[in-house]
């Protein structure tokens, strides 16, 4: 009996494949999972995944690992069709028709049992991420860095020249200084008003207004060019205008009941706004002025100016209303206003006109509102709107760049510089220990003058030089407009 190692194993059959035969069999098995398909390689998405083909890869992978194929040459005929062992050499074919008739896949080797192809889903609009801060810090810190550099020119940090203003009245609802084209800076110290020549440094008392122990001048503004005319609002609700070179006055406007709180130049319309809560129109070239009289307040008038062409009066007031008016209506008596603005929550006093977009003006809100707000004059529509955090006492635009200085009250009383249309904030001036009440803008556009509750004239080296190309243009513009202005100019009486 011949029980030989070697014969026993001869007739033996292991249901085990050798292992070099199971590397093979991997390796080959592995080798259509290249990163043909692209994606992460860890992360699976099951929204990707076919789950049904998945499995069915899954357990032919194994069977065929553990499957008996009988003994060499053993016929299979004596058994039904439906369960003979499919030879090695028809294998291939066999699973392909399989999963072509239950699966709807041609060729299963593409597809894998983990699909890492397809992006997770985005979360909906609504869902909030608190931990957004943490995962976004390193892209929070150049955003704060580039912030910073919205402005490439340096900014000083310190007022360029202080001046005492006693007895400066400590009052939102008035318009107490004026810088004119001539250099001349109008300044209403309780109830006289003084002229402070910029150039030279000198200083000249214009007159005194005196009706009572409480009698105040309420606002002053200069003609829009030429220099030679000041209108002085007063607390009695007279309108007086001085001719500053004779130093006289030239005329008393009534119209008003109550104190004369805000002014503004059109050419020859000089338009008032009182706490009686009514805005005149005055033409100072005749002796019949009050050419309209425009009602849409309920409240004390508190801001006032004219679009760069002359062709929309903003007014704001502390009943939280911002009105347009049309030029070609407030000749009529008692004109509709063209938009009635609801949107702040709090006294308009802050106005501005961008002198680089038609039709945009600039609304600063009061403590209870705190906001800067952008509209569009033509349709009336908020374009923009940004909580400062304080109350916003008076808006001046860059005659340069596309930048807009604010002015603040409690608790910092600070001056703000934004970039339009972003609003990033440029830079935060502070100095006044009292709210800044007033602004001002030199006739050159690269000096501001605040004045505050704290009897504090500030000037701030804030906005660009202009360069030599835009500085001839602008001499040009104004000589060729100063024998039209003069010429009206003159007569007024």
């Amino acid at each position: 009996m011949n029980t030989s190692f070697t014969d026993s194993n001869k007739s033996v059959r292991s249901n085990v494949c050798p292992r070099w035969e199971r590397k093979r069999q991997n390796a080959r098995d592995r080798a259509p999972l290249s990163s043909k398909n692209g994606g992460d390689r860890f992360i699976p998405n099951r929204a990707g995944m076919n789950m049904e083909l998945s499995k069915h890869i899954f357990r032919g992978d194994t069977e065929d690992m553990t499957m008996s194929d009988g003994p060499e040459g053993e016929t299979q005929s004596h058994l039904p069709s439906n369960q003979q062992v499919v030879p090695d050499a028809n294998k291939q074919e066999y699973q392909s028709r399989l999963s072509a008739a239950l699966l709807g896949v041609d060729d299963k080797s593409n597809n894998r049992i983990m699909s890492f192809k397809d992006k997770a889903p985005q979360p909906k609009g609504d869902t909030v991420n608190n931990l957004n801060v943490l995962y976004s810090a390193a892209r929070s810190g150049p955003q704060k860095k580039s912030n910073a550099k919205l402005a490439s020119r340096p900014i000083p940090s310190a007022p360029s020249r202080v001046l005492d203003a006693p007895d400066l009245m400590d009052d939102y609802y008035l318009n107490l200084i004026s810088w004119s084209d001539t250099n001349i800076l109008a300044v209403a110290l309780a109830n006289t008003v003084y002229l402070w020549n910029a150039g030279t440094g000198d200083i000249h008392e214009l007159c005194t207004y005196d009706d009572g122990p409480s009698s105040h001048i309420s606002s002053v503004a200069w003609v829009q060019e030429g220099g030679a005319h000041l209108a002085v609002g007063t607390s009695g609700g007279k309108t007086q205008l001085w001719d500053v070179h004779a130093c006289k006055q030239l005329r008393s406007m009534d119209g008003h009941t109550d104190r004369v709180g805000s002014m503004a130049w059109n050419r020859h319309i000089l338009s008032t706004g009182s706490r009686d809560t009514n805005i005149v129109n005055h033409d100072v070239r005749v002796s019949k002025h009050n050419v309209a009289t425009l009602s849409a307040h309920c409240q004390e008038v508190c801001g006032l100016t004219w679009s760069n062409d002359g062709e929309v009066l903003a007014s704001g007031g502390n009943d939280n209303l911002l009105c347009l008016w049309d030029a070609t209506q407030t000749s009529l008596n008692n004109p509709g206003p063209r938009f009635q603005l609801t949107d702040h929550q709090a006294a308009v006093k802050a106005l501005a006109w961008s002198p680089h977009e038609r039709h945009l003006l600039a609304t600063g809100g009061g403590t209870a509102d705190r906001c800067i707000k952008f509209w569009n004059s033509q349709t009336g529509a908020c374009l923009n709107s940004i909580d400062t955090g304080s109350q916003v006492c008076a808006l001046q635009w860059s005659p340069f760049e596309k930048e807009i200085l604010s002015s603040h009250g409690f608790a910092r009383n600070q001056l703000c510089l934004w970039k339009y249309p972003s609003m990033g904030k440029i830079k935060e001036l502070e100095g006044h220990t009292s709210r800044v009440l007033h602004m001002c803008v030199s006739p050159d556009g690269s000096t501001i003058v605040s004045a505050a509750g704290d009897e504090t004239l500030r000037f701030w080296e804030i906005f660009a030089a202009p360069s030599k190309k835009h500085q001839s243009s602008s001499h040009y513009s104004a000589s060729g407009n100063s024998s039209s202005k003069l010429s009206w100019t003159s007569q007024i009486r």
